[in-house]
């Protein structure tokens, strides 16, 4: 049964425009954050290879979201990661984080500077202790694209992000994507794993911003 209305131009009226008042569970990702007991476990010719890493993650809120009736909050994030043992970037990564209160729904989008774009979703509760996102190959909805090259040699199937809150104020998450590596029999399980802490706290959005400005001026 189609869940959406006939009309799907009209957007909704008097939005909250505060988006760290509206996000569900990813209100607790929202801020600057660091971990430093990354661990990474990716394919190489001569077997797997497990590297550590030091990670920063800065999670901001966006300005309300509509698709017509449809209304999404969410954060523009970008992770920065470094191997222990080197200096250059391991990772780097930008993308959205959404929620749509109405329905419980939450993506994530992924943009790395390989040529590979992630649309991820799963259900949460706005009061939920942990969050799983997934996408795979295929898909329509939650998919994965990859340019040629990664298709033929490291293909991505999968993707999932699990990640749970922890009663301190951090969090910590656990990333596999199965991979198809040319010339190996088995898919690969690229596995990601960190746990962050706080070290920054969220701007608020430009439109809360100037809601509280046009409060503190009375109008």
């Amino acid at each position: 049964m189609n869940p959406f209305p006939d009309d799907i131009f009209t957007e909704p009226e008097d939005v909250d425009p505060n988006t760290l008042d509206n996000l569900g569970p990813l209100r607790r990702l929202a801020g600057i954050w660091e971990g430093r007991k990354g661990i990474d476990l990716n394919p190489k010719a001569e077997g797997p290879e497990r590297r550590e890493y030091i990670e920063r993650i800065e999670m901001q809120p966006i300005d309300p979201q509509a698709n017509g009736p449809q209304l999404l909050y969410g954060l523009r994030y970008h992770i920065h990661i470094i191997a222990t043992d080197e200096d250059g970037t391991f990772h780097d990564q930008v993308g959205y984080w959404l929620w749509e209160p109405a329905t419980g729904l939450v993506m994530q989008t992924v943009a790395i500077p390989r040529g590979q774009v992630v649309l991820a979703g799963g259900r949460a509760a706005a009061d939920g202790v942990s969050l799983v996102v997934e996408a795979a190959r295929g898909s329509t909805e939650f998919g994965i694209a990859s340019t040629a090259f990664l298709e033929h040699a490291f293909r991505t199937d999968s993707y999932r992000l699990e990640i749970t809150f922890d009663a301190d104020g951090g969090w910590s998450y656990v990333s596999d994507t199965m991979l198809a590596v040319r010339g190996a029999a088995a898919p690969f399980r690229h596995r990601d794993r960190n746990a962050l802490v706080k070290v920054g706290e969220p701007t608020p959005n430009p439109l809360a911003q100037i809601a509280a400005a046009g409060a503190e001026a009375g109008v």
